[in-house]
């Protein structure tokens, strides 16, 4: 007699546990007066990505204290032309983060929106990180441009940058949104420029929590540039495992019928 497959949790159980990794990973260290926060999530380096918070008039001020885009840029990462200025503006935009002087991400908190201010800044973070991943001297084109002229060139109807609010109160950005039509239902999609754990992790957790809200056939894809390096079968795997569609960016040929339906 075969054995009964172990029941899959529940996304309540998914989205809770979590919740339990974020806080147990986290690492609180005051630093004069500001406060030092360790994330778990991990920056470009495989470094643990760190913001710092401290009151502010009444209310509390959170910041990345310039580190995200000194370090692209240091890294030979010029943000300097127009064009690439506009995306980080509208990827920080979505987020409700604001580019201050000296390209300092902050936003800005209440008592009680700080969690949700604290995952915002976090989240423009990892966005920003992954947008830029890659130095102007090897590719012609960020990765979110290639997925946005290839959708064009194929006549896909999108709407890009949308925010969604999940059921734990977080608000997501998708970087596309494909409208239901009569052959397809919707379908959301993230171009993921630098495919390791924090990013497959960063955007399951964001489908887990708002696929609730949405049709019960919208579905999912992480569109995986594959041009630099060799994906690793445990991020795509992971993907899945979420009810995500990994979609190598040198096999996208095979969704044109999908997303252009």
């Amino acid at each position: 007699m075969s054995a009964t497959a172990p029941a899959l949790p529940s996304i309540e159980e998914l989205v809770s546990g979590y919740h339990d990794w974020l806080r147990d990973r986290t690492v609180v260290r005051k630093v004069s007066n500001w406060t030092e926060i360790t994330t778990p999530f991990l920056d470009r380096h495989n470094d643990y990505i760190q913001i710092y918070a401290r009151q502010d008039d009444g209310a509390f001020l959170l910041t990345d204290d310039g580190y995200t885009i000194s370090d692209l840029e240091m890294s030979g990462c010029n943000l300097d032309s127009p064009k690439r200025r506009e995306l980080l503006q509208t990827t920080l935009g979505g987020f409700g983060v604001k580019l201050k002087k000296n390209d300092v991400l902050e936003v800005h908190a209440t008592a009680h929106n700080f969690p949700l201010q604290k995952h915002n800044l976090i989240q423009a973070i990892l966005a920003v990180n992954d947008l830029f991943y890659l130095a102007t001297a090897t590719v012609k084109n960020l990765f979110f441009e290639d997925v946005s002229a290839w959708l064009d060139s194929n006549e896909v109807r999108y709407l890009p940058r949308v925010k969604l609010a999940g059921v734990s109160g977080f608000d997501h950005v998708f970087d596309f949104a494909i409208p239901k039509s009569s052959r397809q239902p919707e379908r959301f999609l993230k171009a993921i420029t630098n495919p390791n754990r924090d990013t497959a992790q960063s955007f399951a957790f964001a489908w887990m929590d708002t696929r609730k809200n949405r049709p019960h056939e919208a579905t999912a894809y992480a569109v995986i540039n594959d041009q630099e390096k060799v994906v690793l079968s445990s991020v795509t795997d992971a993907l899945g495992a979420y009810g995500i569609h990994p979609l190598l960016w040198s096999e996208r040929a095979t969704a044109r019928e999908i997303f252009a339906a």
